[in-house]
């Protein structure tokens, strides 16, 4: 009944298939190289686009591309997707991009071209395919400054999912990836410090800030100040950075101005790195005597990034200089054609000072730190001196036993000695400052020679105190006629705070 020969369920032998797809193969090639040869390039074009859309209609995965640059803008959801990918790369990849910044001891991984990382979120499968391909030179404008940098690759990364995850991943997945993003950033952050930027090139002055690596190693647990200062401190800026829903509410500008006052060598440049290090928020450095103008101290603080601390020493000086060039130009008016003006080299005025501090540019920006020093708190205006502007005042002051101690153990690297009682029973009477301190604790490499050291510069200092002050007391008791008479006219703006306050106790 049925045929004689071979079994019909019998599979087909290896040498058989292997002709047949060679067989395949060639006739594919055939019709490859006629299409190309004899088909315009635009039908050509047409088909395979007509293919290609074909398949992803039958097909149920759905594409998000997402490109480096949005017209001249970066895309902030590119470099998310590229700090979040960072930590998934899988350990048995072939082939990465390796790179070390700056300064840094860690390495930075990334995506070759066309290479893909699947990632698994809330049991969905997102495959992340970075794409690359050359491009004629363009110019893009810089995240860091406002000059232009050469673009030579069009890079994006195409993230694919079964397309009815469509509404999770933008409005949850994606979210997810900037929020993670975030940590990653925070967590690799630089700090850098910036200062003014003199262009000539341009028409300005300052054309943008410049910064460098902020690698200052203070930190509250180095600082030479009693426990319970630097806890006070540390409990305002945590509890300021957590308080953004409280200032929108009550609808005040996030942000926060301290006052750092008192003798030169006791702290205060390093208290501000600290600041900076414990918050890992980025310094601007701003000398009030360089600008011009109100509106090149406005420019300047709608250029600095949200998360930083703007710091303006020795206010007090500035402060100064503008009263003195006032009363110069009352005096002796310069000519409007002056090749050389000296006096209007600076006109950045006292109420545009205050403007800047707590006016409505103050609110161009979020989660800002504004510090103010001054070795002479009382040569303040009252006026900067009040809640709103400078809202914390800290004193900085001679060094204590404690703040010594802490200095012992920076340098020294230990907290008690037989020596330290003799050390700070002669501190406080010297008032000598945490610099002072530690420049006698370099001095020598042994540590009993420093301390033997230490106490007897303070003995100096302290007899040279207590002479001082005899001296004082000789010639006050001369005058104290004529300082009687005039006590009350000298009442004024810290002074009379000072005597209201000794009232109350």
């Amino acid at each position: 009944m049925f045929p004689t020969g071979r079994d019909p369920t019998q599979r087909p032998s290896a040498k058989t298939v292997i002709s047949a797809a060679a067989s395949a193969a060639a006739t594919v090639v055939l019709l490859r190289s006629i299409v190309r040869e004899y088909l315009p390039y635009e039908f050509q074009s047409y088909i395979s686009f007509k293919l290609k859309t074909l398949i992803k209609y039958f097909s149920s995965e759905f594409t998000l591309v997402i490109e480096e640059y949005d017209n001249l803008n970066q895309n902030k959801l590119f470099k998310a997707a590229e700090l979040y990918l960072e930590p998934i790369i899988p350990p048995d990849a072939k082939k990465l991009k390796i790179s070390q910044a700056n300064k840094e001891s860690k390495f930075s991984l990334s995506l070759e071209k066309n290479q893909e990382i699947v990632d698994i979120f809330n049991g969905v499968t997102l495959r992340w395919k970075f794409m690359s391909k050359r491009v004629p030179t363009k110019y893009m404008p810089s995240n860091d400054d406002f000059n232009s940098v050469p673009i030579s690759e069009d890079k994006s990364f195409e993230l694919s999912f079964h397309k009815k995850h469509k509404d999770m991943v933008i409005d949850v997945y994606l979210k997810h990836v900037i929020e993670k993003s975030k940590e990653m950033k925070e967590e690799k952050k630089r700090l850098r410090l910036f200062t003014l930027r003199h262009d000539r090139m341009s028409g300005r002055r300052f054309d943008v800030w410049q910064g460098v690596n902020l690698d200052h190693p203070a930190t509250f647990d180095t600082l030479a100040m009693d426990m319970k200062e630097k806890r006070v401190i540390m409990e305002d800026l945590v509890r300021f950075v957590k308080r953004k829903e409280f200032y929108r509410r009550v609808g005040k500008a996030w942000k926060r101005g301290y006052l750092l006052f008192g003798p030169p060598g006791t702290g205060k440049s390093s208290l501000i790195a600290a600041i900076a290090n414990y918050l890992k928020f980025d310094i601007y450095d701003l000398e009030l005597t360089d600008l011009r103008t109100n509106s090149e101290l406005r420019n300047l603080l709608i250029s600095t990034e949200n998360k930083s601390i703007l710091v303006v020493e020795d206010i007090d000086c500035t402060i100064e200089l503008q009263d003195r060039l006032a009363q110069a130009r009352a005096v002796k008016p310069l000519r409007p054609n002056s090749a050389f003006n000296q006096v209007n080299q600076y006109q950045v005025t006292l109420s545009g000072l205050l403007n800047f501090v707590d006016g409505l540019w103050s609110s161009c920006g979020d989660e800002r730190i504004i510090i103010f020093t001054t070795n002479h708190k009382e040569k303040l205006d009252p006026a900067l001196l009040r809640p709103g502007r400078m809202d914390v005042h800290i004193h900085m002051s001679y060094c204590t036993p404690c703040g010594f101690k802490m200095l012992a153990f920076n340098y020294l690297g230990f907290t008690e000695h037989p020596l330290f009682t003799d050390v700070e029973e002669r501190i406080e009477i010297a008032k000598v400052t945490p610099a002072e301190v530690g420049e006698q604790l370099l001095k020598y490499e042994e540590p009993e020679s420093s301390l033997t050291g230490l106490i007897e510069f303070l003995e100096y200092k302290k007899k040279e105190r207590l002479k001082r002050e005899n001296d004082g007391n000789k010639d006050s008791n001369e005058e104290s006629g004529t300082a009687e008479g005039k006590a009350t006219q000298q009442l004024d703006g810290t002074n009379v705070e000072i005597a209201k306050k000794e009232e109350g106790e």
